[in-house]
């Protein structure tokens, strides 16, 4: 199969319904936007819902509208968010929170193309692309009874699946470009001029990168966001990636005097076939000594890489 982001571009040109899984934190809608801003909808509207956060006696008024009167409260006509995604992108995020007895309403809705506002007595059609997202197992949840299996099955037209922060091997890129990006995003605040030029005149440090991919990061990018925010804003003030690390992980571990970065499995991988399995050669190339080659391979990388470990 090809990666995450060959299916999201796959995608990107067709109306298919995408549901987007991974982590908490992985980055699903902003996987969802580039779909939409990448795609045949680009012009219509993006319209993001956390199905989490409806409560239950509001879903059907959410979703398909209420007319002006039909309950207390209506003062006026509600177009509901399906209506409201007309000719763009409805994106449902955290799917697999929405309750089990009003999934049949979202299924229909998605049966019909339509949708019965809440004292109407007529269908509305209503064109609009769906992307779903969620961090929980779906077959699972249909497993265990908690997810209709016939809305699964109309969700899971075109599933892709992203990758936690801690099995990604481009880890250096990202951490690059989140940096960057927080550098463009804090020059239109009110910061000092003199304190932000001593954060802008350089990328990312090897030791810094080093010292962020030691952490597994179970927040994945929206936590390595946030601490990298946190030391763009305290690097002037003399603050260390290190201090705000080790006040980010428990217990403390990251040391100023660390300079070499831990190479991914996927970046171990391509060197020992590159050397022919031969993990001395491996190691010097790395950088690293050969026994700790060895104790990466076997304690912080996955069970298959334990193989690995035999031979010379």
């Amino acid at each position: 199969m090809k990666t995450p982001n060959e299916l999201l571009k796959i995608a990107a040109q067709t109306n298919i319904t995408v549901l987007i899984q991974g982590e908490s934190g992985t980055g699903k809608e902003v996987a969802a936007r580039y779909l939409h801003k990448s795609g045949l909808r680009a012009h219509g509207p993006f319209v993001a819902v956390n199905c989490g956060a409806i409560a239950k006696n509001l879903i059907e008024s959410t979703l398909e509208g209420a007319k002006r009167g039909s309950y207390t409260g209506a003062n006026a006509d509600q177009p509901g968010v399906v209506r409201a995604a007309e000719g763009g992108t409805l994106f449902l995020d955290e799917i697999g929170e929405l309750p089990y007895e009003c999934q049949s309403r979202l299924l229909r809705i998605l049966q019909e193309r339509a949708v019965m506002p809440i004292g109407a007595t007529r269908s509305i059609p209503v064109d609009f692309r769906l992307v779903c997202a969620t961090n929980r197992n779906l077959r699972e949840e249909v497993a265990a009874g908690r997810f209709r299996e016939d809305l699964f099955f109309r969700l899971n037209a075109f599933p892709i699946q992203l990758k936690p922060l801690r099995e990604r091997d481009n880890f250096g890129t990202l951490a690059q470009e989140l940096w960057q990006e927080i550098l463009r995003e804090a020059k239109p605040c009110n910061i000092d001029a003199n304190r932000l030029t001593a954060i802008d005149a350089n990328h990312l440090t090897t030791a810094e990168i080093a010292s962020l991919q030691f952490y597994s990061w179970p927040g994945n990018i929206r936590q390595l966001k946030n601490v990298l925010q946190r030391y763009a804003l305290l690097k002037p003030h003399g603050i260390t990636l290190c201090e705000i690390l080790n006040e980010e992980f428990s217990p403390a571990i990251c040391s100023e005097t660390y300079h070499t970065p831990t190479p991914t499995w996927g970046t171990i991988e391509r060197t020992l076939e590159n050397f022919g399995g031969n993990k001395m050669q491996t190691a010097k190339a790395l950088g690293i000594s050969r026994s700790n080659l060895y104790n990466l391979m076997k304690k912080n990388y996955p069970p298959r890489a334990q193989k690995a470990c035999q031979g010379s």
